[in-house]
Parts: C-alpha cells; structure tokens; sequence
C-alpha cells in the first residue's frame, strides 16, 4: 500500500509529461509512491506517454471537466494516505521533491503543504517576477493564511474525505479547499526545498483566460472582494513599471520592452473581465476556460 500518491491532471500535455514522469521516478521515496494521471480527453500522445511509466490512468470526458473535479476523480482512485498534486508541465528541480513537500505532514495540525515554483527560459519576465513573490525561497512552516497552490502541493486524504474540492468553480480549487480548511484549526506549510519549474507557455488571450476564470472564482470564493476600472489601470501601471525597473537592473529591459506591458495588460485585464462577470458559468464559457483551443 503507498503512502503517497501523485495525482497529475492532464490535457495534451505530451511536451513536457514525459519530462515530469522521469524526474518524478528518480525521487527518493518513489518506492512508497504511486502516480494518477487524470487525463481529461487529450488527442495527443499524453497517455501513451504515460503508458510507459507505471502510471495509473484515470479518464474524465471533456464535458464533466472542471479543476476540482478532476482533482476528486483521481483522489477517488488513490490510496496513499498523503496526496499530492503536480501540474503536467512542471518538473521538479531535484531528487528529494516529494520528500521535502511531505516533511510537514509529521505535525498532526498541517493540513496542506506547498512548494515552490520557478520558471525557465522561456517564462515570461513578468511570470518570474510573479513566481519571486508568490514562493520565495525561505520557507514558512506554519502559515495561517490560505493561499498555496495545486501544481506543486500535498494535503491529507482524510481531510479531503471531510471535504473534497469544490467542482463547481472556475479555478482557485485550491484556495479555497485551503480557506475551508484552515476554518476548522489546521495550518499549511510553505517548503520552499520542494521545488519546481512551472512552464506557461501562453498566447495573450490564454493569460487573459486564466486570469480571468481565477478572478470569477475568487470572487465566489470571497464575496466581499472587489476590483475596480481604477485597480486595474493603477495594478497595470504600477507592475509595469516594477517589472521595467528590475528588467533594467537585471540588463532584460530592451529584451522584455513589449512582453512586460503585454504580459500586465492581459492579466489585469482578465481579472477586471472576472470580477464584472454576473450569473453562473455558462457551457460555452467553461470550454472557453477549459478547451480554448477546442472547435466549439
């Protein structure tokens, strides 16, 4: 019987799984670890990819598809008591990955840890400022706030049997599993040892999308939040101008002059559009979110 299960959600991921499948078979403690892909419809060669790892795979149409759901699809199939979750296009830095993410786990009161995560060389400059901010590199053993993050995160199977993921949001799964969570008396740990590399390889309209459906679940998530035109021209400004100032100091200033705006645009433009949205999360819209690559 493992003690961990990874459970990896996936859809035409063929570029970078393989990557995440062999440095996830060199870890420590792999022997006492098993490994879920939840592939959700992929027409490329995902699962044949996976089929030559011991990976065990669990489909889900692309019609049933959200985040949460998927999550509860592959946890349903798990039987590690520690869960552990990992995007399809990460890969971890090193050996002891899987070790260090579960560390905190010994105290009785962590209910969920989470790594951290940095890009590569093709990340957008304003991504890696980003990745600086969200998971620096000390960690903090007992955070009482809710954020983390489901591409490189574990949590404890029977805490999700008390509470499994929201299915019915657009994104944000995590955060709020975590607000719940810490709502009952437990922590989360942040260990930035577990590293890895996340790789966005995103268009303008696919930041826009993400940060969008991350806006319309933050605000169901937090009712009370809110985000203004005003919020949107000054977090623009202000980030650009950030993300200009560290480019210069870093010599990437001629190198980003249009990535970094456009980057800033889109994401701030895709949470102003989030937090406007008004009534349920129609079909069209969710394959929009989920598929935007998709005939529909």
């Amino acid at each position: 019987m493992p003690q961990y299960s990874i459970i990896i959600r996936a859809y035409n991921e063929e570029k970078y799984i393989g990557q995440l499948f062999e440095r996830i078979f060199r870890q420590s403690f792999i022997k006492e670890t098993e490994v879920i892909l939840v592939d959700s419809g992929s027409t490329d060669r995902t699962v044949a990819i996976a089929k030559q790892f011991a990976v065990k795979i669990v489909p889900i149409t692309p019609a049933e598809f959200t985040f949460g759901r998927a999550l509860n699809k592959g946890i349903a199939a798990a039987q590690g008591e520690i869960l552990i979750f990992a995007s399809a296009h990460v890969y971890p830095t090193d050996d002891f990955w899987i070790e260090n993410l579960v560390k905190p786990f010994e105290n009785e009161k962590i209910a969920l840890s989470y790594g951290r995560q940095i890009g590569n060389e093709i990340t957008k400059y304003s991504e890696h400022q980003i990745f600086k901010k969200w998971f620096p590199a000390e960690s903090h053993p007992l955070q009482k706030h809710p954020f983390c993050n489901n591409a490189n995160c574990a949590i404890r199977k029977s805490l999700w049997e008390q509470q499994p993921y929201d299915e019915n949001i657009t994104g944000l799964e995590d955060l709020d599993w975590a607000n719940k969570i810490l709502q009952k008396g437990y922590w989360i740990s942040y260990v930035a040892e577990a590293c890895i590399v996340h790789i966005h390889e995103e268009t303008p309209a696919k930041i826009k999308n993400r940060y969008k459906r991350e806006a319309i679940a933050y605000k169901r998530i937090f009712p009370e939040a809110h985000f203004s035109f005003w919020d949107f021209i000054l977090l623009f400004f202000s980030n650009t101008l950030f993300d200009y100032a560290h480019a210069l100091k870093e010599g990437k200033f001629w190198a980003n002059i249009v990535d970094i705006p456009l980057f800033r645009f889109m994401q701030f433009l895709g949470t102003f559009q989030g937090y406007r949205h008004k009534g349920s999360v129609t079909e069209i819209l969710k394959r929009r979110f989920y598929y935007p690559n998709r005939i529909r």
